[in-house]
């Protein structure tokens, strides 16, 4: 969202509804405010938005392309909890892809049988 827009804040609800509806469950989300270089046009205050961000229990960065403020901070956010939620599903399933083998079935892959 643009911090000197207020519609694209007030759109951030929306957006973040079609994420729910069509990513896949669990998926990470930051709330970036971009162009933090120009206090001087600030529609969106960082306490507001930082209150929306937290009640919805996702990070919150404010950003400029134009300096480059927090722009490397926002992917490195998202890095992190894309980690740790990948450590935590490898972690629920024991960290080890196993295989079952039913009693009866051939490990060789070769079969039992010969044309000759």
């Amino acid at each position: 969202m643009s911090l000197t827009k207020l519609d694209t804040f007030s759109n951030v609800k929306q957006w973040l509804q079609e994420i729910d509806r069509y990513a896949t469950e669990g998926v990470n989300k930051l709330l970036v405010g971009n162009k933090s270089d120009m206090a001087d046009k600030k529609a969106v205050e960082y306490t507001v938005a930082k209150e929306f961000a937290d009640g919805l229990s996702i990070p919150f960065l404010e950003t400029s392309a134009k300096s480059a403020t927090n722009v490397e901070q926002a992917f490195l956010t998202m890095a992190r909890q894309i980690k740790e939620r990948m450590g935590t599903q490898t972690t629920a399933t024991g960290g080890k892809s196993t295989v079952k083998i039913q009693s009866g079935q051939n490990l060789s892959g070769t079969s039992s049988s010969s044309c000759c």
